[in-house]
Formats: structure tokens, sequence, C-alpha cells
């Protein structure tokens, strides 16, 4: 199992590497409030997606987010670091997202 410290880490590298993709494909209009759950370790985060970059990302859950991520430490570790396929994921029950079907076209886009 993963530590908070090391989920945490994951997101702020999943926000970097949104940054570089900006960089090289434009930015995509997309703003969003992201929930990140992580149930196995009783926590959560919470940032923002704007303009197809992942910012304010703080500890604690914001229950209104329009995009809820719930995974264990271990699947969201993978999952940021690529060796995890978030379809496979999703029909594997290994992860879930809760968003409405045209973010989650939109947020294919951003991966």
């Amino acid at each position: 199992m993963a530590t908070v410290d090391e989920c945490r880490q994951a997101l702020h590298d999943l926000a970097a590497r949104l940054q570089r993709n900006a960089e090289t494909r434009g930015r995509l209009d997309f703003d969003r409030t992201l929930a990140c759950r992580v149930p196995d370790l009783q926590t959560a985060f919470h940032g923002r997606l704007t303009d197809g970059l992942l910012v304010d990302i703080a500890d604690g859950d914001d229950p209104k987010a329009k995009i809820a991520l719930i995974a264990d430490s271990d699947e969201l570790l993978a999952l940021i670091a690529g060796r995890l396929d978030v379809t496979r994921a999703l029909a594997g029950r290994q992860i879930q997202v809760k968003a409405n079907p045209f973010d989650l076209l939109k947020l294919r886009k951003l991966l």
C-alpha cells in the first residue's frame, strides 16, 4: 500500500505532465472541479482542471466536485505512472470515475 505522501506526489507529477502536454498540444477548454478519493488510506485530495491543467491540488475531499476519481493508493500510483491502462482499470473496477459522459470524453483528450 502506498502512502498519502506518495499519492500527493503522484498528483503533482500528473499536474506537471499535463502542463508539458499543454505546451505541445495547446490548452483544452475544460474547467471542472476534481476530487481524488483514496479509500484504502481513508484520504482524499481535490483540485481544479482549468484549461487542461491540474491546479490548486490540496488535501481533503470536495463532495461537490464535478469529477471524482476513486482508486486505492497502489492503483492511483500505477494509473498516473502509466502502468495501469485507464480503460482496463475502469472495466476491471480497479478505479471508478464519476463524471458526466461529455466530461469523460474531454478527460481522454487530456491524457
